[in-house]
């Protein structure tokens, strides 16, 4: 995945409607999940239960038996308003804001260069989870199933 850090944005503008309350936090989320073995690696996601309004994760890609990729991920609350919030290899924060739409969690950064949206939706018993421009375009996707 692509993974370009910038500094942290306190505030950043949506296009969308902020996502509602009742969703703020993605409570289906939580647990460990891996993607199959492939070309590309394995890439393992692991989000604590949302609590004291958070939700802390990492992710974790091993191609090789040597680690490629990692980030320390977090979903706050600010006010009602989940805020993704990705730091890839470790380094200075990058926020994305919760809107409301599509199935799932969806959350915004029409400035950061690449990834400006962030998806994550269930498909049965699969969490997929999805990089893209605001738009959609130049779009990555994932698939993990559940590995507690």
């Amino acid at each position: 995945m692509k993974r370009i850090a910038l500094a942290l944005i306190a505030a950043v503008p949506l296009s969308g409607a902020a996502m509602p309350a009742s969703s703020a936090l993605p409570g289906w989320l939580a647990g460990s999940w891996c993607t199959a073995d492939g070309a590309q690696g394995r890439t393992c996601e692991r989000w604590g239960p949302a609590a004291g309004g958070m939700m802390i994760g990492t992710s974790q890609t091993v191609k090789n038996g040597r680690t490629v990729s990692f980030e320390f991920l977090r979903i706050a609350l600010d006010g009602e308003t989940p805020v993704y919030i990705a730091q890839p290899g470790g380094k200075a924060p990058v926020a994305f804001r919760g809107v409301a739409g599509e199935k799932g969690v969806t959350f915004l950064n029409p400035e950061h260069d690449y990834p400006q949206r962030i998806r994550y939706w269930r498909e049965g018993d699969a969490l997929m989870a999805e990089i893209a421009t605001k738009d959609g375009g130049n779009a990555m996707s994932w698939r993990y199933e559940k590995a507690d």
